[in-house]
């Protein structure tokens, strides 16, 4: 086995059972993954010299692959479900054994990185990959460690990454080839029979979201910035809710853009990159996600380019509608140098309602925050997963049910008591539809999302005059500034007064059948803030 790279830690490949590969190659820097990734044919460069990429069937998630290893340590500690389907010990050594099978004789490439900015709380990540660009992903998205700290590099988590691996279902117990397997035992993560760059993230996502919880750290699914004033602020939602694009403001310091944890000592990102959308963007919408669409160590996902210019086409969807970059969060112009920050101020849940009948903003009581959080209604966007087309509703607690290995009051109630503690507004805002739901109105203009965020986190919303929306019970400013009045009131934007009555009841219709699950598990005052569909 011949090493190659830039310092190979002396807890080598052995102790993975790797101990044939044809080459490995040790945490290489972002020029010369450029280079094997280009002499390997895995991709090509853009006009403007990112690295863009085509992950083939696979263009999004798919959570349907995705299994968590059932075991004694561990089993107790699961919320067990759709989201955290179970596999047996018996199956995941049978595709280990497969994985180490294919990657021993193979090249292989090898990242160590934190996941984590706080120091006392970061987790040590090895990314074992069969493709040099997946290794750049990892490069980009994780924290890198000083050159000291590699030589005894030993890793709390290791993933294993091979789209080349397929399961056999009827062999290995998967739903298709594809496979995404937890092991919280064995510290082991296997991704194979798919090249989509995301799963990878994802993976270390859910481990931090196990693992935080007993230090009394809330894992979150969201951005976070902080203001002038030292005023940081915090944005739950699904992917393709906004959270990337809302915190990505040029005014205030950008923390991250995804996964972060709430402590005793304030946020800190969990990431050391951003991964963003690129659907239909442009230099005039979001200067900054475009700038870096077109910079060197970039990486593009599954976006159209003129194979004479170069030139990306971030309008046409013939790969994906979930086509990403990935970058390193230092070339963010605004980025914190420490990706920490203060205790939040507010908090912003984002939803994209597809019915478009959730006020566009709206504050929420504490009571009202641990509701929504619990109940996490969205729509899920085109493109996000495997097969979905369109928009579709959907309840994903926490704002990202696919991602927590814990039952979601453990972290509900670690919101609750943070939000008490800290005293932090919530605020609900919908960047969905307006007029009409989807396929009739328009999706709300990016414009007024980002003058209402502002008002909210300026103050300024909070001397206006209210009323109680008669269908959410959410409180609803009359004005806001360089926002029509009329779009405030989503009633007033639909043609039809009685069609949007219909739609809001069929949506609160669909809140309380989802809580239902969550009843006896809240207190009454959570209870009581709960929406009820009119008899």
């Amino acid at each position: 086995m011949e090493n190659l790279g830039f310092r190979p830690s002396r807890f080598g490949l052995d102790i993975h059972g790797l101990n044939n590969v044809e080459r490995a190659h040790w945490n290489l820097g972002t020029p010369e993954l450029f280079e094997r990734a280009l002499q390997r044919a895995e991709g090509q460069l853009t006009k403007h010299g990112a690295f863009i990429a085509l992950t083939g069937e696979h263009t999004g998630r798919s959570p349907n692959d995705r299994f968590v290893v059932d075991e004694p340590t561990t089993r107790e500690d699961i919320w067990w479900g759709d989201v955290n389907k179970p596999i047996s010990v018996k199956h995941f050594n049978q595709l280990h054994e497969k994985m180490l099978s294919y990657l021993n004789g193979c090249e292989v490439f090898i990242h160590n990185c934190y996941a984590g900015a706080d120091m006392a709380n970061r987790i040590k990540v090895r990314v074992i990959t069969e493709n040099a660009w997946h290794n750049l992903f990892a490069r980009n998205m994780f924290i890198q460690p000083s050159a000291d700290e590699l030589d005894d590099f030993e890793p709390d988590f290791t993933v294993l990454q091979a789209p080349s691996v397929n399961a056999d279902p009827a062999v290995d117990g998967t739903t298709s080839p594809t496979f995404i397997l937890v092991n919280l035992a064995e510290r082991i993560i296997l991704v194979g029979g798919s090249a989509y760059a995301g799963e990878i993230k994802k993976s270390i996502f859910s481990i931090m979201n196990y693992l935080m919880p007993p230090r009394e750290i809330l894992p979150m699914h969201c951005s976070a910035n902080i203001g002038l004033e030292g005023d940081s602020a915090i944005f739950f939602g699904l992917s393709g809710t906004g959270k990337t694009t809302l915190s990505a403001d040029s005014s205030r310091i950008l923390i991250g853009d995804d996964e972060h944890g709430w402590g005793a000592n304030g946020l800190f990102n969990f990431e050391g990159g951003c991964y963003a959308k690129t659907i239909n963007l442009t230099h005039e919408s979001e200067p900054e996600i475009y700038d870096l669409c077109h910079t060197f160590g970039s990486i593009i996902e599954n976006v159209m380019m003129d194979l004479n210019t170069r030139e990306l086409d971030f309008f046409d969807s013939t790969y994906s509608e979930n086509g990403r970059v990935s970058y390193d969060i230092s070339k963010v112009p605004n980025a914190s140098t420490t990706s920490r920050g203060g205790h939040p101020k507010n908090i912003i849940m984002l939803t994209c309602d597809a019915f478009g009948v959730l006020p566009p903003i709206s504050q929420l009581t504490p009571d009202q925050a641990m509701y929504h959080f619990l109940s996490g209604y969205t729509a899920k966007v085109a493109g996000t997963e495997r097969g979905l087309k369109e928009p579709a509703a959907t309840f994903s607690t926490c704002f990202g049910a696919p991602f927590m290995p814990r039952h979601p009051t453990v972290y509900a109630n670690l919101l609750g008591n943070k939000m008490a503690e800290h005293d932090a507004k919530c605020w609900l805002v919908n960047t969905g539809w307006s007029g009409g739901g989807y396929g009739v109105g328009e999706r709300m203009k990016i414009a007024y999302t980002r003058a209402m965020v502002n008002a909210a986190l300026n103050g300024s919303l909070g001397e206006v005059e209210i009323f109680q929306d008669p269908n959410f019970g959410v409180l609803v400013p009359q004005t806001c500034p360089d926002v029509p009045t009329e779009v405030l009131n989503p009633r007033n934007t639909w043609s039809d007064g009685s069609a949007y009555d219909s739609q809001a009841r069929n949506l609160t219709q669909r809140f309380e059948g989802n809580f239902k699950q969550f009843e006896d598990h809240v207190d009454d005052g959570v209870r009581a803030a709960a929406i009820r569909a009119a008899a």
